[in-house]
């Protein structure tokens, strides 16, 4: 029982640390302290080194040369080549989707789109991140795959803290909410091809965005 206890307190760290860095709340390079996530999360120092070894083991975090483990950081070259990757696969997610849309699908994606907008409207950067990352998740979810769906998610924690940079005013967040608008018309056309290209068209625009401020 105790040991069911000690993973559910990690998986709710590492779970509570993804979103985080996901939505660009710790910056690449940050390192995180076993005491002080600790303390945060009121756990023991074996529950914090576990979720913070899933998440290195899955090149989110990285291991310091000294003791510590920080927010991943790439170079500009490692940072295309994870971009180029990441472009593949939410194109085929967003193909998926549009084949394989349902009812509850398409409410999920309108439902985070109203929240991205709602956040942006207010020029609220932290709840348009998490409202963002909603947005691209509800669109994983739409494939019916959940293979797709981990790997997608994957890649958008480990490029989550590059993207974050480019949202630095609120004109930034109403533009992206917009550029949505057409993705989601493309989605819910159910013409698969339309869907991809306008995913790709979508990542092509972030990248070149996030290369301009990293």
């Amino acid at each position: 029982m105790a040991k069911t206890a000690r993973m559910s307190t990690s998986r709710r760290i590492e779970v509570a640390l993804t979103e985080e860095i996901a939505a660009g709340e710790l910056a690449p390079g940050t390192r995180l302290d076993e005491v002080r996530l600790a303390a945060r999360f009121d756990a023991s120092r074996t529950p914090v080194r576990e979720a913070l070894g899933r998440l290195a083991a899955q090149g989110i975090l990285i291991q310091g040369e000294k003791r510590g483990v920080f927010v991943a950081e790439y170079s500009r070259e490692e940072l295309a080549q994870i971009f180029e990757a990441m472009h593949e696969i939410e194109a085929a997610c967003a193909r998926m989707a549009a084949q394989r849309l349902s009812l509850l699908s398409r409410t999920e994606i309108e439902t985070a789109q109203a929240d991205c907008v709602s956040a942006a409207e207010k020029g609220d950067r932290a709840a348009y991140l998490r409202a963002n990352e909603a947005f691209h998740q509800a669109i994983y979810r739409a494939t019916g795959n959940p293979y797709f769906a981990e790997i997608a998610s994957e890649f958008r924690q480990r490029t989550g803290p590059f993207r974050a940079k480019k949202f630095a005013t609120k004109e930034d967040l109403i533009v992206s909410a917009q550029n949505h608008e057409a993705l989601i018309n493309d989605i819910f056309s159910e013409d698969s091809g339309v869907a991809s290209n306008s995913m790709r068209t979508h990542m092509e625009t972030s990248f070149l965005q996030v290369l301009k401020v990293n």
